[in-house]
């Protein structure tokens, strides 16, 4: 079986690697297996092609050491929160059976980061429903519901729950988006301009890295908001 620890799901190639890509670094140096689910293959983007952004999603998979990736193809910009899109979801999840989801973030500039955050939700619910019947490779799953859904946090700023202390995989970061070459800064670039290719936005993710890593006390943080109250059972792993 193909279980992973966490299960990151994306509305686009290079949301989990701007937004938590440091947070995954860390738990698979941990001895963690970590996957990404892009919901689709960012192909309404200004910039680069389906092709090349499954490709730079290889290389960033490769760099953060994920354990699995796949893409469902679903419409940029136009997909939906119906049946069919939760239950696709599902099979991946029933698929890996992870105990934690990271999921796009609750509101967001981009329509499909909030509408991507609550399909994940809704997905890891029906999930866990003992009479939806879905199948893999000709099986039958079993109904699997992970143990939390996290949000990490993207281009608006929304006050986090939680801050995971990046600092050590910062580099590992940068990296991992940086393997998106067709989206980012490139003076060579002969591409269109972009929200997110010039070099300004860049130091906005490590200023808000930076920002976030302030409140815990550390130099890089990630942010991240959840569904439910999280317990704790010792509170010297409070940092």
């Amino acid at each position: 079986m193909n279980k992973l620890d966490i299960l990151v799901i994306a509305a686009h190639p290079d949301d989990a690697e701007l937004s938590c890509s440091g947070t995954i670094a860390s738990h698979v140096a941990k001895g963690l297996k970590v996957g990404i689910l892009d919901l689709t293959q960012g192909e309404m983007g200004t910039r680069g092609t389906p092709a090349i952004r499954l490709e730079e999603s290889d290389v960033a998979a490769k760099i953060l050491g994920l354990s699995a990736r796949e893409n469902l193809g679903f419409a940029d910009v136009f997909f939906t929160e119906d049946r069919e899109h939760q239950v696709a979801i599902a099979r991946i999840i029933r698929k890996y059976r992870p105990e934690i989801v990271l999921a796009n973030a609750v509101a967001d500039r981009h329509p499909d980061h909030g509408k991507g955050g609550s399909l994940a939700t809704k997905a890891c619910f029906v999930s866990g429903l003992r009479m939806l019947e879905t199948e893999w490779d000709g099986k039958a799953q079993e109904a699997w519901r992970p143990k939390a859904v996290y949000h990490y946090i993207q281009n608006n700023y929304i006050e986090p729950d939680f801050v995971v202390d990046i600092t050590p995989f910062w580099d590992t970061k940068k990296a991992s988006i940086m393997a998106f070459k067709s989206q980012f800064f490139d003076p060579n670039s002969k591409e269109p301009e972009s929200f997110i290719s010039s070099p300004d936005f860049m130091d906005f993710i490590e200023a808000r890295a930076k920002e976030f890593g302030h409140k815990i006390s550390v130099k890089y943080g990630e942010g991240f908001t959840v569904e439910r109250v999280a317990g704790v059972d010792n509170l010297f792993n409070l940092i």
